[in-house]
């Protein structure tokens, strides 16, 4: 076994792989950004090397100084966790060509399952069902089109380097297909450096399946059952579970078969994931499942799999890169109990779901649950890097019970000023569809209305908490007018501390109110101020105080079209002077590897364009002015 290991990584996945590491003994070694000089990862090291800029493609990106890290700190071992360059097979074969270990599949296997087109040919030939569509060579606009309407709509256009939801988009209509094909291949470009896309016929009740698959050095490939992953907004995960839900013992042995083939046939090494893609139109069935890709790599997802086998495969991978068989066979893998993760991001789903950034002023997980985290309060939320900020994870005997414990551990998170979708997933967990099982990938979609809730707004938000901040005199608020009468009622006192969670209507929404809850500096040490936390029902926790605006986005009175965070320009799909029509895309930005379009808030004319193509915007910016018809 290797003595020390580098991760090539950040946030969550570092601290996971940190925390194996040195509970066997590793010496550990944590590479990091600019932006991220204070986060935990780089404190939870034995050592840590600045790669560069906050940009990951001046830092997380470049593999060459992620190389000249290790040697600089003498690691023998990388870890890449996932993103960045973990299924860069040219950096696995640097490394391997540098003398370290690579803590990941061989270089061959990456290359084989990378492209999902060659993917897919190299499945048929193994014997693996795949979902029927265009993986061709000619990648031009008029044949993708054709295909398109060859397959029949709708369908789903892939990037075919892509994953986690980029480069992804849905088709329904014909007349829609290019703009789609041009948005996908930008978001291709930028997140893969590949623009190629393939197409797939878009199955309507679509369920997510995928097998967790291990293979060693000495050829055994085994499986460690399956997740279901359906619960998915716009292509990207939001709640895990595993077992699979509906899954029988006949269904489990093809699905979980096939996985294994398809390991094999790529010579895989160490931990995988075999994606597929399930008709649930008639429940899961043996026939109805079809093979969509691998990932080469550690899943977000894994912390299920670990909860119900009791294996924990960040060792794994660690014990097979240093040439060890996997230490369990296949008949002794089992499945004890259900487990449930859920992905909190930093996003407003009462704005859209746009990203949210900023300080982390208030910050605070629940108890009682695994939270695999990078973040911590004080620290900050990126424009650079993905929105997710943790990970929750129960592990229970009955689906029932691990839905219900979720549910209450998502109610429990506490983030100020950053907005987070906790609220979203306590009524996603708390659905009757989800409860009953009855979920599919357009689950979300379809019920999104009843999954959101109407924005409060920041006057409302802050009149509540100045109105019960009183504490130590750090507030001195001379009309309390507007709650006259609600003071009593929910047992508010001058001369007297205030009961906690205590219940009142701001904007018409049951709102419970925490009062006097401290918040500290980035080193714990010296008080910052005192705040209130006003909970919304079950989940939508904003921790408010007199000194913070928390302001909407989106489109202005005056038709202005403003940048909701740091970002840059991707295209410009109109000119100064085009009419337009109310919802029609006008600027496109990128910001948190994510494309944003904002669009006309009304029939009429662009006035003006602020920015170019490529140009990096502030928050906030003006990027387009858009003229009513009728002015």
């Amino acid at each position: 076994m290797f003595k020390s290991v580098l991760v090539a990584n950040r946030g969550e996945i570092a601290c996971r792989v940190f925390r194996t590491a040195r509970a066997m003994g590793l010496r550990t070694i944590a590479v990091y950004s600019e932006a991220d000089a204070r986060a935990p990862h780089v404190r939870m090291a034995d050592e840590a090397v600045l790669l560069g800029p906050a940009q990951a493609s001046e830092s997380y990106l470049d593999g060459a100084k992620v190389l000249a890290a290790a040697k600089a700190t003498g690691a023998e071992a990388i870890h890449p966790g996932y993103g960045f360059l973990s299924e860069n097979a040219d950096f696995a074969e640097a490394v391997k060509a540098a003398g370290l270990v690579w803590i990941g599949p061989p270089p061959a296997s990456i290359r084989a399952m990378g492209l999902k087109d060659a993917a897919k040919k190299l499945m048929i030939e193994a014997g693996v069902p795949v979902t029927p569509g265009y993986q061709g060579e000619d990648q031009s606009a008029d044949t993708l089109k054709a295909e398109a309407d060859r397959i029949g709509y709708p369908v789903l256009i892939k990037a075919v380097a892509g994953g986690g939801g980029k480069g992804m988009r849905r088709v329904d209509r014909a007349e829609d297909f290019a703009d789609a094909l041009a948005s996908a291949q930008r978001e291709g470009q930028s997140s893969f450096g590949d623009p190629r896309v393939l197409i797939e016929t878009y199955i309507t009740r679509p369920r997510h399946i995928e097998v967790q698959v291990f293979g060693d050095t000495h050829g055994t490939v085994v499986h460690l059952n399956e997740r279901d992953c359906s619960l998915q907004r716009r292509h990207q995960k939001v709640i895990e579970e595993a077992p699979a839900p509906g899954m029988d013992a006949e269904t489990r042995e093809a699905v979980t078969a096939a996985a294994v083939r398809a390991a094999k046939a790529v010579n895989y090494e160490g931990a995988g994931t075999i994606e597929f893609i399930a008709d649930a139109s008639e429940g899961l069935r043996a026939d109805r499942i079809w093979f969509m890709e691998m990932n080469t790599r550690l899943q977000v997802e894994h912390p299920v799999t670990e909860a119900i086998t009791g294996v924990d495969l960040v060792e794994w991978q660690l014990r097979v890169a240093a040439g060890e068989p996997i230490p369990l066979k296949q008949e002794e893998i089992g499945i004890h109990g259900w487990a449930m993760e859920a992905r909190l991001y930093a996003e407003d789903p009462a704005n859209g779901f746009l990203p949210s950034i900023g300080k982390l002023e208030h910050f605070r997980m629940p108890e009682g649950v695994r939270v695999d985290t990078g973040v911590e309060q004080g620290g900050e939320v990126s424009q650079f890097y993905d929105p997710m900020i943790a990970k929750l994870i129960v592990h229970e005997d009955t689906r029932e019970e691990a839905a219900e414990a979720l549910a209450e551990a998502c109610g429990e998170v506490e983030v100020w000023p950053v907005r987070t979708n906790a609220g979203f997933l306590v009524r996603c967990l708390e659905h009757p569809r989800f409860v009953s099982g009855d979920v599919d990938t357009g689950f979300i979609g379809a019920e999104e209305a009843a999954l959101t809730v109407a924005e409060i707004s920041t006057d409302s938000l802050q009149g509540a908490a100045r109105s019960f901040r009183f504490a130590e005199g750090l507030i001195h608020h001379r009309s309390f007018e507007p709650w006259n009468g609600v003071m009593e009622q929910i047992g508010w006192r001058l001369n007297a501390a205030p009961s906690l969670g205590q219940t009142v209507f701001v904007d018409g929404v049951r709102t419970t109110l925490v009062i006097d809850d401290t918040v500290f500096d980035h080193a714990g040490e010296h008080r910052i101020d005192a705040a209130t936390t006003v909970r919304f029902e079950r989940g939508d926790a904003f921790v408010v105080s007199t000194r913070t605006s928390i302001g909407a986005t989106g489109p202005a009175s005056d038709g202005s079209l403003r940048a909701p965070m740091p970002g840059k320009v991707v295209a410009v799909p109109v000119k100064a002077g085009d009419p337009v029509k109310k919802g029609q895309p006008v600027v496109v930005i990128e910001a948190m590897k994510m494309e944003q379009a904002l669009t006309a808030p009304y029939d009429g004319v662009v006035e003006s364009i602020g920015f170019n193509v490529g140009d990096q915007v502030g928050a906030d910016a003006v990027l387009a002015v858009v003229t009513a018809g009728d002015e």
